[in-house]
């Protein structure tokens, strides 16, 4: 009973949001797409449900005892209603935390699938998704990792478009954002958008037709991000001067932000650039897709 399963960052393309309601939860609509960098969760027999962190961004993690991978652990524990044969879980956290990359989700994720083959392989694909729904709101979007129109808290599900092979770079500017924080300050503004789906295509045949389309949407929480940690903006300020960009925008609540370019020596020559000229900043050429492999 051994495991190993990807658990790749989200990438919110746009990011739609609209004022509160009465239960205070802002809807929204938004389409993910998941690059294929990202943590890795491996699964081992154990004498009893344990649970490390190694990887350059454990640290972030230390004595995080409600960390997702525990709590959909325990969570599936539960829905089972019955003893199972202890594991252990180890996470290699490659991804920067509090950086609007769903990392916490996608590697709920991951523990789900891994879990499930361990102690459930006959549990049927909606009773996972249901758990992992009950984890938080990118929960069910990233049990699968596969690209997705999200909508009402982000737990209702529609098929995405089709997507091409998206070159692309991710960039953090080393600082976290609180989704909190950044909600807090979006309210403030009160400047809240229409969180009807746009129209769009069946399949987006080129990198450059789907940016062409993003320039008509946004990610509405950017504004108050920016003010919760200006370093977000000047992540976008050089991302507009640089010529392999072809669209660059935050992802979720932040600090992460995205830059879609024409092919993948672009995004290459981008990605090292930015390592060369800003070692301060987290930068990853990727692509954006998916569902990508487990490993073997």
């Amino acid at each position: 009973m051994f495991g190993q399963a990807f658990a790749p960052a989200k990438v919110n393309l746009f990011l739609h949001v609209a004022a509160p309601g009465e239960d205070g939860y802002h809807p929204l609509s938004s389409l993910l797409a998941f690059a294929d960098v990202g943590d890795r969760l491996s699964l081992a027999p154990a004498d009893a449900l344990e649970f490390r962190v190694t990887g350059p961004f454990a640290g972030a993690l230390a004595g995080e005892g409600d960390n997702l991978v525990v709590r959909a652990a325990q969570a599936l524990l539960g829905a089972l209603r019955g003893p199972r044969a202890p594991v252990g879980l180890m996470l290699d956290k490659a991804l920067p935390v509090a950086a609007g990359l769903g990392g916490g989700s996608s590697d709920a994720g991951a523990a789900l699938r891994l879990l499930r083959a361990a102690w459930a392989p006959d549990l049927s694909d909606d009773a996972l998704q249901a758990i992992a729904a009950g984890l938080g709101a990118d929960g069910a979007a990233c049990l699968w990792g596969a690209p997705v129109l999200a909508e009402g808290r982000g737990e209702a599900l529609s098929p995405a478009p089709g997507l091409p092979a998206c070159p692309a770079v991710l960039i953090n500017p080393g600082v976290p954002a609180s989704t909190a924080a950044v909600y807090g300050r979006f309210d403030a503004l009160g400047v809240f958008g229409d969180v009807t789906p746009p129209p769009m295509p069946a399949a987006f045949e080129s990198v450059e037709e789907l940016a062409g389309w993003l320039t008509l949407q946004r990610n509405d929480l950017e504004a108050a991000a920016i003010d919760i940690a200006p370093e977000i903006g000047d992540v976008l300020a050089d991302l507009a001067a640089e010529p392999e960009v072809l669209l660059a925008r935050m992802s979720g609540s932040g600090a992460t932000c995205f830059a879609l370019c024409p092919s993948d020596i672009e995004a290459e020559q981008l990605a090292e650039r930015l390592e060369s000229l800003r070692p301060d900043w987290w930068a990853r050429r990727c692509r954006l897709g998916g569902p990508w492999p487990d490993p073997a």
